[in-house]
């Protein structure tokens, strides 16, 4: 079961790593986040969407197996990964901003994004407070998840010509997380 998760962890990254190259001219990789290349009425924003379905399915399936994680640790990641199908059914505006929109669904996914962003670095918290008697936890890398998970959103709006690649490397520090927490559990029982 653990490779089925670090299966659709690699999928999933695959997916939104390779999604802009789906994507319309005008799209910039460095500018434009992942929400904009699973936007309303974008060609190719499937496979972007597809990379939150699959990285919302592995980390449910973390949650569920994960019982070292603690009850709120796992409900923490699993409103995160709830929030990840949110973001792929309700999709953003488009980045042209001359494109038609629905700004009900555009509201209901920066709802669903917010809330994943805030359970994950709740979550991570969580996690760490559970497990700070197992030895060879990584802190560092709870730290870092929950820095980056504050601090790149805030760079994104003070920045947002690199918005896109802000966005990005908290997406890779969420997959390094969820990666070793998978690994983790590939090699003891769910239950430990």
């Amino acid at each position: 079961m653990s490779g089925l998760l670090i299966g659709c962890l690699v999928a999933s990254a695959l997916a939104l790593g390779l999604a802009p190259l789906l994507m319309p001219a005008g799209y910039d990789w460095l500018t434009h986040t992942t929400s904009e290349s699973a936007a309303q009425g974008v060609p190719g924003a499937w496979l972007a969407r597809l990379g939150f379905v699959l990285l919302g399915l592995a980390v449910l399936g973390l949650a569920v197996r994960s019982v070292a994680w603690g009850r709120v640790g796992r409900l923490l990641h699993g409103v995160f990964a709830v929030s990840l199908f949110g973001t792929a059914v309700f999709s953003s505006r488009p980045f042209d901003p001359a494109a038609a929109f629905d700004a009900t669904e555009d509201l209901l996914h920066s709802v669903t994004a917010t809330a994943m962003g805030f359970a994950f670095a709740f979550g991570v918290v969580a996690v760490a407070l559970s497990q700070r008697s197992r030895p060879g936890r990584l802190r560092a890398l709870d730290a870092l998840a929950v820095l980056a998970s504050v601090v790149l959103p805030l760079g994104m709006l003070a920045l947002p010509d690199l918005a896109g690649v802000l966005q990005r490397v908290m997406f890779l520090v969420a997959y390094a997380w969820f990666g070793i927490e998978a690994w983790r559990l590939s090699g003891r029982r769910a239950d430990g």
